[in-house]
């Protein structure tokens, strides 16, 4: 192959990936609109977002407390999907992507998980947001309220495992595994609600920059696979990360 011929693709893949780029750009703008406008009317304490917020913690609340069945369901399923859960879960998957030699895929799972964890601190401190106070709470929780760190663990959490492994999964099995990523990560919004620890708005902004973050990483980490090329080691068609296009 001529130095002309190599240079030549070196360019059109170059030019692609910025295509790439202003469409991921677009793509996670659109997704974090919606958020700023939620952060904005949080932190201008907005009348009709507080009416929302606390009807819906007073009404789940006042069933929380007349039914200990259901309390105990809602403990169970935010302890088990717990940001420290998620550490567990997805350390193992880390290790096992390195040892298999698909390193782009362990950064990936890497720099997705960490960096949420990150944003979701870094959110939580500029707007310092308290958690509900509720008359005899049934579950209480330290830290900041917005936006809702189990959630967001489980919007990235989810969608790391689905996007890792999904390509491996038959077509038909697809969507019900999309399925239940979906309802597994709605428990684990409306269990934060249940137990009195999150807002309804800390569990909806929650859900919009986990998935605004997980957009972003997964069309940055496919446009380097697809453009870029730059993995020494021999690509594995059986695990990729799904495309988000």
């Amino acid at each position: 192959m001529s130095e002309n011929t190599v240079t030549e693709r070196r360019e059109r893949a170059a030019r692609r990936f910025g295509a790439h780029s202003v469409l991921a750009f677009i793509a996670v703008l659109l997704v974090a609109l919606p958020f700023a406008g939620l952060v904005f009317l949080v932190v201008s304490k907005s009348a009709p977002l507080a009416l929302v917020d606390h009807d819906t913690a007073d009404s789940l609340h006042s069933y929380a407390v007349g039914h200990p069945a259901f309390t105990a369901s809602m403990r169970t399923i935010s302890a088990i999907v717990s940001p420290l859960g998620w550490w567990i879960v997805l350390t193992p998957v880390f290790i096992w992507l390195v040892f298999s030699r698909r390193p782009r895929l362990a950064a990936f799972l890497a720099i997705t998980a960490l960096g949420s964890s990150l944003l979701n601190t870094l959110i939580k401190w500029a707007v310092d947001r308290a958690r509900p106070h509720l008359a005899d709470p049934v579950a209480v929780a330290a830290g900041r309220s917005f936006p809702s760190g189990h959630t967001q663990a489980a919007t990235v959490g989810f969608g790391i495992l689905v996007l890792i492994f999904l390509p491996v999964i038959s077509r038909p099995a697809r969507a019900w595994v999309i399925a239940a990523a979906g309802l597994a990560v709605a428990l684990v919004a409306f269990s934060r609600i249940a137990l009195g620890v999150h807002y309804l708005s800390d569990v909806v902004g929650a859900l919009v920059i986990g998935t605004a973050w997980l957009l972003a990483m997964t069309t940055a980490f496919s446009a380097w696979r697809r453009d870029l090329n730059r993995l020494s080691v021999p690509q594995d068609p059986e695990l990729e990360p799904a495309n988000p296009d």
